[in-house]
C-alpha cells in the first residue's frame, strides 16, 4: 500500500470534522449530513484513530478542534472543494471541457468577457468557471487551473503567457482642474491623489519616473478600479488609471487628463498556470486563444 494511499482518511469522516469546525456542535453537523449524532460521533473517533492524533477537545456536551486539527482542517476543506468543483464540472460537462480560471475583477469584465464570444463560438465544449482574486492566486490551495495576474513577480512552478502591458494615465473630472494649468507632474501634488490598495507604489512610480519624489500622498485609497473611477468621475480628486480602463469615460468626457498622456508603463497582465496542469485541454484551448488576443506574439510559455 502506497504512503498517499495509507494516509488518506474516508471521505465522510473528513466531512463530519470540516463540518464540525463550521457548525461548531456535533448536533448540527448531524442535521447538516443527515445522520445521527452517534453515526457522526463515530466517524469522528474513527479518523482520530486512524490519524493517530487527537483532533476534538471534548468538554461536557461541547466539542471543539484542537489547534492542530484547525490548520488541519483547512487544507481537508480546500481538498473536498476541489474534489466537489471536479465532480460537478463532470456532471455539467461529461467530455472534461472546463477550466476554472482566476480574474482581476476590472480587467476580467473591461478586457477578457467582452472577448469571450469569440471563444465561445470556437469551442463550446470548453465550460469557463471564473472568480475575482485581487490578491495573487496560491494553485496549491486553491482549486484554479489558471489565473490573470499583474505584475512581473515570477511565481514558482508556474509559466505565464504575458498578455498586455498596462500604460497609465493620471485623470479626474474637468471640474477639479478647471482654470488651473498643470504645468508639470509636481503640480498633480496640489490635490488628492486616489490610490488603490493592490498597487500602493503606483503613483509614487510614476512620479519618479518624471524625477518627482514625493514621500507621502494625500487621497483616499480603494480597493478595486471600478470604484476609484467612480470616485474620480465625482472629483474626490485625481486617479492613475490604466488607458483601457479611462477611454469609455474620458470619450465620454466624464473624465479628463490632468497630465500629459498614457505613456508610462508600470506593469502588464498576464495569463498565469501551474506547471503540472499545462497539458490539461481546456487550459490549452484556452491559452493557445489567448494568445491571438495578446498584445505580442512572444511565444508560450515564457
Amino acid at each position: 500500500m502506497s504512503l498517499s494511499r495509507r494516509l488518506l482518511p474516508s471521505i465522510a469522516s473528513l466531512r463530519a470534522l470540516e463540518a464540525l469546525d463550521r457548525l461548531g456542535s456535533a448536533t448540527a453537523v448531524a442535521e447538516e449530513l443527515n445522520q445521527t449524532q452517534s453515526a457522526v460521533s463515530r466517524q469522528l473517533q474513527s479518523l482520530e484513530a486512524y490519524l493517530e492524533a487527537d483532533l476534538i477537545l471534548r468538554e461536557r456536551k461541547r466539542m471543539t478542534l484542537t489547534p492542530a486539527a484547525q490548520d488541519y482542517v483547512k487544507d481537508v476543506r480546500a481538498a473536498l472543494q476541489q474534489i466537489a468543483q471536479a465532480s460537478l464540472n463532470l456532471r455539467v460537462n461529461p467530455e472534461g471541457g472546463s477550466l476554472n480560471l482566476a480574474i482581476l475583477p476590472t480587467f476580467g469584465m473591461r478586457w477578457l468577457v467582452p472577448r469571450l464570444s469569440e471563444f465561445a463560438q470556437r469551442h463550446p465544449e470548453v465550460t469557463i468557471n471564473m472568480s475575482t482574486r485581487l490578491q495573487s492566486v496560491n494553485f496549491s490551495a486553491e482549486p484554479f487551473d489558471a489565473a490573470i495576474q499583474y505584475g512581473e513577480k515570477e511565481w514558482p512552478g508556474t509559466d505565464r503567457l504575458r498578455l498586455m502591458s498596462e500604460h497609465v494615465l493620471p485623470v479626474c473630472a474637468p471640474d477639479l482642474i478647471a482654470g488651473q494649468t498643470l504645468a508639470h507632474p509636481r503640480d498633480l501634488l496640489s490635490y488628492p491623489l486616489l490610490q488603490i490598495q493592490t498597487r500602493p507604489q503606483a503613483w509614487a512610480q510614476w512620479l519618479g519616473s518624471f524625477g518627482v519624489q514625493a514621500r507621502q500622498l494625500n487621497g483616499t485609497t480603494f480597493d478595486q478600479f471600478s470604484t476609484i473611477i467612480q470616485a474620480a468621475i465625482h472629483g474626490l480628486g485625481i486617479a492613475l488609471l490604466p488607458d483601457y480602463l479611462a477611454h469609455s469615460e474620458l470619450q465620454s468626457g466624464r473624465l479628463v487628463p490632468a497630465y500629459g498622456s498614457a505613456t508610462r508603463t508600470l506593469g502588464s497582465y498576464s495569463l498565469v498556470w501551474p506547471k503540472e496542469k499545462a497539458r490539461k485541454q481546456a487550459l490549452c484551448l484556452f491559452r493557445d486563444w489567448l494568445a491571438t488576443q495578446a498584445e505580442t506574439e512572444d511565444g508560450l510559455p515564457r
